[in-house]
């Protein structure tokens, strides 16, 4: 690890902006960790913010501890990402402990790094950087400044291209990355993924959404000509009867009622698709099945019986994806206040199939059938 605690003792500093620590090798660890210079009682110090699935825990390390603190973390994660004024890098680390770092200087990025405690969030999409998709999508003024009452959806945004940014290494470089987006509506997300992934990181991609409202795809497909996004394309059609690709490398689909997130699952699976993004939407399926003696008596609260059938139906998919080897989390989309609908799958293919254990038995003593699983006994 000599090669990393050279590149810390280079950017250590007060030029940091910020270092993402992700993809972590266990469950138990954090999803990320995100480390920025702090100044407390005028002495500089790093701030570690370790991101679970429902809490943040920050801790404040001196300049002296901070490297070690980020080279003994380091043992347990896959993937470091490092921005300063100085420039930038990436380090990788293989199931073997292989170390490889890339590192791009960078005068243009030098900047005034904010160190008060309290700081501004960081966010991937600049607020005060005039977007064209953003203002032509409502959430920017003509002038390129965030509309107060959209910043909710401008979170939003950003804490999904978050969870692309986690996945990176996934996806390949050398050729064109091809993701479908099943559900797309308005496509705010479209959009941003095609912006963060060609022009802010430089991926090969090509993009396709599907929607089954007509008057939405024109209009998306109106935009991405006025912007130039010449490989990103939306099409009118069905989840289920989907058949115009044959290689995928992602599929997202957020938001696609019911039983179209299982078809989107199936078809991911099918494809073998390396990462999967999904936020389920109007789960009905199962809330109209689940069936349980024992459990009577509190499936009997119409509004507890419909959360449980959801958190199961989300749970099964999981389990089923795990099966078919996908490393899978359930995340936090974003905050309770805004949607109880805030669960996200991510998936990431490993080829190492999970055992379902009792997963069977488990949906007989429930009495459940789920689309996806039926649809997987046909494969």
């Amino acid at each position: 690890m000599n090669d990393l605690r050279q590149l810390l003792d280079k950017y250590l500093n007060e030029q940091l902006n910020r270092i993402i620590i992700s993809n972590p090798r266990h469950r138990e660890e954090a999803a990320k960790i995100i480390i920025h210079p702090v100044l407390v009682k005028n002495i500089l110090s790093f701030q570690a913010s370790e991101y679970y699935e429902k809490k943040v825990f920050h801790k404040n390390y001196a300049s002296k501890e901070a490297a070690a603190e980020i080279e003994r973390r380091m043992a347990e994660y896959r993937q470091l990402e490092l921005s300063s004024g100085l420039g930038q890098a990436t380090v990788l680390i293989s199931k073997k402990g292989r170390l490889t770092i890339k590192e791009k200087p960078c005068a243009a990025c030098v900047k005034e790094v904010d160190l008060s405690h309290n700081r501004k969030k960081q966010y991937i999409l600049d607020p005060s950087r005039k977007t064209d998709f953003l203002i032509d999508l409502g959430v920017q003024t003509e002038d390129g400044k965030i509309i107060n009452k959209r910043y909710d959806k401008f979170r939003q945004i950003n804490r999904f291209l978050e969870f692309i940014e986690d996945i990176l290494p996934r996806l390949p470089k050398d050729r064109e990355v091809t993701i479908l987006d099943f559900g797309c509506g308005k496509s705010y997300l479209t959009f941003a993924m095609y912006h963060y992934l060609k022009e802010l990181k430089g991926y090969q991609v090509h993009i396709i959404g599907l929607d089954l409202k007509e008057d939405v795809i024109a209009e998306c497909s109106r935009l991405a000509e006025k912007y130039g996004y010449d490989k990103l394309e939306f099409h009118v059609g069905d989840i289920a009867g989907y058949e115009g690709a044959e290689q995928v490398d992602m599929v997202v689909t957020l938001h696609a009622c019911d039983t179209a997130t299982d078809y989107a699952l199936d078809k991911a699976i099918r494809w073998g698709a390396k990462v999967i993004l999904s936020v389920p939407c109007c789960q009905h399926e199962l809330n109209r099945q689940i069936e349980n003696e024992l459990l009577a008596p509190i499936l009997g609260y119409g509004l507890i019986k419909e959360r449980m059938a959801a958190l199961v139906t989300d749970a099964l998919r999981a389990r089923i994806l795990e099966s078919k080897g996908y490393q899978v989390q359930i995340l936090e989309f974003i905050d309770m206040e805004h949607t109880p609908k805030n669960i996200l799958i991510r998936a990431v293919k490993t080829g190492k199939a999970k055992e379902d254990g009792n997963l069977r038995e488990l949906m007989e003593f429930l009495h459940l059938t789920p689309t996806l699983a039926a649809l997987q006994e046909k494969s």
